[in-house]
């Protein structure tokens, strides 16, 4: 046995047998606990998943700092519930979020982030301000006011008889899907499509694609316009889950921050397990640890940047 494996298998032993461990005794104690807890986890990770993969897109494969990406989900999460306030429609509020998320993203990247490529210290502080910027303007419209969306009728209630947890949320565990369908849509469309890999391509070499007669600027405005409305539809789930509330764009925007980090950049599978890690550390340790649960989300970057630097997917430049 290599060095590497002896290390691999010392870190399943060192973090798979103390989960483990946990998982049996609290099965045992309180089996309805840990199945809902389990369910609130998953749940969670797929609206951060969501969230997210709009960040992996423009940070972790176009390698563009936007830290705006969080203020794009308040954004989106406030024009849906306006608009199903004014409608009514669920499905036309979704639209509208993501339609609003990607146009203000779309401006961003033509108007400031096209002209700063590859300047990230120039990108980390303008989109700072513009994250602040929006953010004020947000609140100024809307105010520090709690707003919270209706789910869809044929999302509201509970399902009723599950085993063991008995009822649970349909919406909620509607995210699952939602999650899901995202990410086999961006892993066919990087991986499987012509555009996929004309991105992937831009971001290796930009000027051998340009040489091509690809129309660069195209494709990467194209591509951040997707990243920043899945931001915005991420702000629609939210504000039926969460509700909209000051604050809450610097909660997504670190969230994506470690699911990118954990997950390893540029990587769609990545930030699905970057998800799940943060969602259920963060489930667990509220309702077993609610004292210490910020701390897991921290160990779980040391440990990735101590034994993973490039992330659990990251791949060397």
């Amino acid at each position: 046995m290599t060095r590497s494996e002896r290390i691999r298998w010392l870190l399943w032993l060192l973090i798979g047998g103390p989960i483990a461990v946990f998982s049996v005794w609290a099965m045992v104690d309180n089996a309805r606990l840990y199945l809902l807890t389990l369910l609130n986890g998953l749940t969670l990770a797929a609206l951060y998943f969501i969230v997210a993969s709009g960040f992996t897109l423009v940070f972790g494969l176009m390698r563009n700092v936007n830290l705006a990406h969080g203020s794009l989900y308040l954004l989106g999460g406030y024009v849906a519930f306006t608009i199903a306030e004014q409608t009514g429609w669920w499905i036309l509020a979704l639209a509208g979020g993501f339609l609003a998320a990607a146009i203000a993203g779309l401006l961003i990247q033509v108007l400031i982030l096209r002209h700063m490529q590859g300047q990230d210290l120039r990108q980390t502080m303008v989109t700072i301000g513009l994250s602040i910027v929006i953010a004020d303007i947000l609140l100024w419209i809307f105010t520090g006011q709690v707003h919270q969306m209706e789910a869809p009728e044929w999302l509201q209630g509970p399902i009723r008889d599950i085993p063991v947890i008995r009822a649970y949320s349909a919406y909620r565990l509607s995210l699952l899907g939602f999650g899901i369908a995202i990410g086999v849509f961006l892993w066919w469309l990087l991986n499987r499509t012509k555009v996929g890999a004309m991105i992937r391509a831009g971001v290796d070499d930009r000027a051998m694609l340009a040489a091509a007669g690809i129309n660069v600027n195209l494709v990467f405005a194209v591509t951040f316009m997707l990243g920043a409305g899945l931001a915005g539809i991420g702000g629609v789930i939210g504000a039926v889950e969460l509700s909209m509330v000051p604050g809450e764009d610097t909660r997504l925007l670190l969230a994506s921050l470690v699911v990118v980090i954990v997950g390893g950049m540029g990587s769609v599978v990545g930030a699905a397990i970057g998800a799940v890690i943060l969602g259920l550390a963060e489930t667990y340790g509220l309702a077993y640890a609610p004292t210490y649960s910020v701390v897991f989300t921290f160990v779980i970057l040391v440990l990735v940047l101590a034994f993973r630097p490039r992330g659990i997917m990251g791949k060397a430049a």
